[in-house]
């Protein structure tokens, strides 16, 4: 069966945001940026992505509301669970290794006080993260793994081994945080299969991660800011 045209306006509405991303996690740290322009650069050229490649494939229009702010809350429970109920749960080598990485922020000490740095990352992570992570597991991966032709899959149909595939690597991505990771993948699959709405995934990985952007700032466990 022919895989898609890597350069269809299809694929790259699903994936090209999510190459930018996975492209500047690469590049930046290599640049030695002043953390102000590094931030701002993500939040410009990922929202540039998104416009030229995926504007035609977006439409916050979700049709569950609260079920899907409650999913988010839901998962951003499960993300701090371990670590509040067994303090020091991620210490373990399983967790932190040369796989999976080091539990530390990525975000340089003096940006921990700079309000404007602060305010970037949450941005980062409630608008910016959620659509382009949402275009390319949920949107494109569950049903690329159906049918290469992906486009003819509708929204929230899934076999289980993609069901499943999906929900580990959204988990690894995560690095020392791949257990919560897990639940939290297979969690918003479910979603995507009740709902069948992109929106209503999006709206939830955003509540998601405000949440936990909110408990970061509230409590200092700037870890979770990988």
């Amino acid at each position: 069966m022919a895989g898609q045209n890597p350069l269809s306006p299809q694929f790259l509405a699903y994936v090209g945001p999510f190459g930018v991303f996975m492209g500047l996690l690469v590049l930046l740290p290599r640049l030695n940026l002043p953390i102000r322009v590094n931030l701002a650069i993500w939040l410009v050229v990922c929202a540039l992505a998104i416009f030229v490649w995926s504007r035609q494939v977006l439409e916050f229009r979700p049709a569950q509301w609260v079920m899907s702010t409650l999913v988010g809350v839901a998962v951003f429970l499960l993300w701090i669970a371990p670590d509040v109920l067994v303090p020091g749960w991620r210490s373990h080598w399983i967790f932190q290794n040369s796989i999976m990485g080091e539990l530390k922020t990525s975000l340089p000490s003096d940006a921990l006080t700079d309000n404007l740095s602060l305010a970037m990352r949450v941005l980062r992570a409630t608008l910016i993260v959620p659509i382009v992570e949402e275009l390319f597991w949920r949107g494109w991966l569950m049903r690329w793994l159906i049918d290469p032709k992906f486009e003819e899959v509708p929204l929230g149909k899934y076999l289980l081994s993609s069901f499943l595939l999906v929900a580990l690597l959204f988990a690894l991505e995560h690095g020392p945080y791949w257990d919560v990771g897990l639940l939290a993948g297979l969690a918003y699959n479910f979603w995507m299969v009740r709902t069948k709405r992109l929106s209503d995934l999006i709206l939830a990985h955003a509540v998601t991660n405000g949440c936990l952007c909110a408990y970061v700032l509230r409590t200092g466990h700037w870890e979770y800011w990988l």
